[in-house]
């Protein structure tokens, strides 16, 4: 399903879901104007087709001890696509990289990670980051704070987009 396969009732599914993925069905039928059982087969479709990735509770990273959040900026020496793809493994295999972002420019990848103290996330970079095979270089960002941090996607931009081009 490309985004002109889907229809008002399903992107209002999507919307819904990305702001509380918890509802019920019946509430979740409820709210896009539809019966309870074409609902779940409209959100079954839509699950089977991948645009929806999965449901996921919002944890606060701070209450739970992590208090360093740094955005780690990696130069490769190398981006042949099997050194990018082993970067890409070796970043899945690392707990603190909680995001792992390709990029053109003289960035090859943007990693968010996420620490519990700033030792532990030295131990990492010095130990594990810039002692991988085939870095580069790395460039850290401490977060001081986060000002806005919205999962998902924009669904009233793309309601607009859709409108013009109706």
């Amino acid at each position: 399903m490309g985004t002109s396969k889907l229809d008002e009732i399903d992107r209002k599914i999507l919307a819904e879901l990305q702001a509380d993925g918890r509802m019920t069905n019946v509430e979740l039928a409820k709210r896009v104007g539809i019966s309870a059982p074409p609902c779940l087969r409209r959100v079954r479709t839509l699950e089977e087709a991948g645009y929806i990735r999965g449901y996921h509770a919002d944890v606060n990273p701070r209450e739970l001890g992590f208090e360093v959040q740094v955005f780690a900026m990696v130069r490769l020496h190398s981006q042949a696509e099997t050194d990018l793809s082993a970067f890409e493994r070796r970043c899945q295999a690392w707990p603190l990289v909680r995001e792992c972002h390709m990029l053109n420019g003289e960035i090859d990848f943007v990693l968010k990670c996420a620490a519990p103290d700033l030792s532990t996330f030295q131990n990492f970079l010095t130990g594990q980051l810039t002692a991988a095979e085939n870095v580069a270089s790395v460039k850290t960002s401490l977060v001081i704070r986060c000002a806005k941090d919205e999962p998902g996607v924009p669904f009233d931009v793309l309601e607009e987009r859709l409108a013009k081009h109706a």
